[in-house]
C-alpha cells in the first residue's frame, strides 16, 4: 500500500460503480491536462509521479495514470480524485482492470531467456515463464499443481527476493549440474541439495528485471501474450492462461 492509499484514500475504500456512457462531445481542451495535473500535485504533494492523464468512456471523467502503474480517475479541474473500479454496465466489463492487465503487460519475447531455466514437458509448443523464490511457499504449492501441465515449456527465472537465504538457494539449484531436477527436488520434494558456486550473473540481472517491471511477489506467471498473474493458481487456472494466451 502506498503513501497515498494511507493518507488520502484508506477512509474511502470502496469501489466505485459507474456506467459507461460512451465518449463525450467534449474535446480534450488546450490546457486541460495541465491543469489537472497541478492541481492534484499541488493538493496531494505525495502523490506518485503523474505519468499520462486521458479521456476515460465516461464524459467528464478523466484517467489518471501514476508511475506506479495505477489507476484513478478526476473531473476535469482535479477538485475530485476517485479511486475504484470504472465498470461498463452494458457489456459487464471492468474497464479499470483491463487497463491494469494492459499496463503490466510483459513482452514475452523480450524476456531475457538465457537467464532462465528451461524445463520441456511433452511436446512443448505451450510457453510459460515464471519467477519464483525457492522459500516461496506458495511457489511450492504452485509447483505441485504446474507439475500435472504436460505439452508446455517453462522458463523457470530464479526470484530471491525474500532474503539472503533464497539467493543462497538460488544460487545452489542454478549451478548444480541439473538445474531443473535441483529446483524440482527443492520445491516439490522438500529436499535440501548440496552447496554449489558458479557465475551467478543471471540471477543479479532477473532481480534487477523483475524491479523494473514491478514483479513484486512469487510466484509472478507470464503468459505467451504478454498477461501475468500474480500469485499461486491451480492446475485449472493454469490451462486456461494458457489456453487464452495463444488464442
Amino acid at each position: 500500500m502506498t503513501d497515498l492509499h494511507k493518507n488520502i484514500f484508506s477512509p474511502l475504500q470502496t469501489c466505485v460503480l459507474l456506467i459507461a456512457i460512451g465518449f463525450g462531445s467534449n474535446t480534450w481542451a488546450q490546457g486541460q491536462e495541465a491543469t489537472i495535473r497541478k492541481n492534484l500535485s499541488e493538493r496531494i504533494p505525495q502523490i506518485p509521479r503523474i505519468e499520462e492523464i486521458t479521456r476515460s468512456p465516461m464524459a467528464g471523467l478523466y484517467e489518471i495514470r501514476l508511475s506506479t502503474n495505477e489507476i484513478y480517475y478526476s473531473d476535469a479541474e482535479g477538485n475530485f480524485l476517485i479511486q475504484g473500479s470504472l465498470i461498463d454496465t452494458k457489456s459487464k466489463r471492468n474497464l479499470t482492470e483491463e487497463r491494469e492487465a494492459k499496463l503490466s503487460a510483459i513482452d514475452f519475447a523480450g524476456l531475457p531467456f538465457k537467464d532462465a531455466i528451461t524445463i520441456v514437458r511433452g511436446n512443448g509448443k505451450r510457453k510459460l515463464a515464471v519467477f519464483e523464490d525457492p522459500n516461496c511457499g506458495y511457489c511450492k504449492r504452485f509447483e505441485r499443481d504446474l507439475a500435472k501441465v504436460d505439452n508446455v515449456t517453462i522458463y523457470l527465472f530464479l526470484y530471491p527476493i525474500l532474503g539472503d537465504d533464497s539467493m543462497a538457494k538460488s544460487r545452489n539449484v542454478w549451478c548444480a549440474k541439473d538445474p531443473a531436477g535441483a529446483w524440482s527436488q527443492v520445491m516439490t520434494k522438500e529436499q535440501t541439495i548440496p552447496n554449489a558456486n558458479c557465475n551467478i550473473a543471471a540471477i543479479e540481472r532477473n532481480v534487477e528485471f523483475g524491479r523494473k517491471f514491478k514483479i513484486t511477489g512469487t510466484p509472478t506467471l507470464i503468459a505467451q501474450d504478454g498477461s501475468r498473474v500474480p500469485g499461486a493458481i491451480n492446475t485449472m487456472q493454469i490451462e486456461k492462461m494458457l489456453l487464452d494466451a495463444n488464442k
